[in-house]
């Protein structure tokens, strides 16, 4: 760390990546790099056009993001987390901080750190919310060994990160667990109110629900629960079924949590498709009325 500014790198560029790196970006961050596997390709050019617009470098390879990185962040899809760890190991030095922000299981975090030995320091990160609007100060969850010598460094970023203990997978444990819950209520929101609209009892259905629960408004929730599936609900399938593998790993059968994994897949590939992207704004009946369409036509 030159001069005490921190040099970082981004192994994956999607949402999350860009949204944490514009943050730190914006909060004075002078050197981000950033490789995704898309940059060669024609469907990386909104990636590669991002990364400009943030006035961060887009590098060549895995190997050029990685030179003379104090800390990397590895922001990529749950299937890739261990390739991308693979990606870059040949081309560490220093021991950087690698900050594993995939969701994935302790399982396969531990793998990783194993994986890595000593030519970085690793960090299992959870990160506990969605990442806009807060972006790089959206709450954290950090473990592992390095895990109190990292605080201070995200600290000093501005970045609100919390230790969840000393052993890896320690804040993986909670993000998946928490995931079932979240990710879950996602689900059968979906099923419960596409039923509803089918049945035209969809005010009828949300009032009676305040009777449970008085503290959320389902005018909200319904709207922002589905859009979030239809927008996400491909790689929010791929989560679930690594907190699936959590699950297994404690001896807890997911059927609850698999059959999440279906609906929030369908959703995801519905959520393509023009007529249900152009109501995802125009409120909970344009929304449910498109999904319902498009969910028959999938019949």
């Amino acid at each position: 760390m030159p001069n005490g500014k921190v040099a970082i790198c981004f192994i994956g560029f999607g949402e999350a990546g860009q949204a944490i790196a514009s943050g730190l970006r914006e909060s004075g961050v002078e050197m981000i790099s950033a490789w995704d596997v898309l940059f060669p390709a024609r469907e990386g050019e909104k990636l590669r056009l991002a990364g400009e617009a943030i006035g961060m470098r887009c590098a060549s390879s895995a190997a050029d993001a990685v030179y003379g990185a104090d800390a990397i962040v590895s922001a990529v899809t749950a299937a890739s987390s261990l390739e991308a760890a693979q990606s870059v190991k040949p081309h560490l030095a220093g021991s950087p901080f690698f900050l594993d922000i995939n969701s994935v299981s302790p399982g396969r975090k531990q793998e990783t750190a194993k994986f890595l030995g000593a030519v970085a320091r690793y960090v299992d990160v959870a990160v506990l919310a969605p990442i806009h609007p807060a972006r790089h100060r959206t709450p954290m969850l950090i473990a592992g060994p390095h895990a109190h010598a990292v605080a201070p460094v995200l600290g000093a970023l501005d970045m609100r990160a919390s230790i969840a203990g000393a052993e890896i997978g320690a804040a993986a444990a909670i993000k998946m667990v928490r995931s079932v819950m979240i990710k879950g209520i996602e689900a059968l929101t979906l099923e419960c109110f596409l039923a509803a609209s089918r049945a035209g009892v969809v005010d009828e259905v949300a009032t009676s629900m305040k009777n449970n629960y008085p503290g959320l408004d389902w005018a909200k929730v319904v709207p922002y629960n589905l859009e979030r599936m239809a927008s996400h609900g491909e790689r929010r399938a791929a989560e679930m079924e690594e907190s699936a593998d959590t699950l297994r790993e404690l001896g807890v059968e997911p059927l609850m949590t698999m059959a999440t994994v279906r609906r929030q897949r369908e959703m995801g590939q519905i959520g393509k498709q023009p007529m249900v992207r152009g109501a995802l704004t125009q409120g909970r009946m344009a929304i449910l009325n498109a999904i319902s369409a498009a969910a028959r036509d999938r019949n």
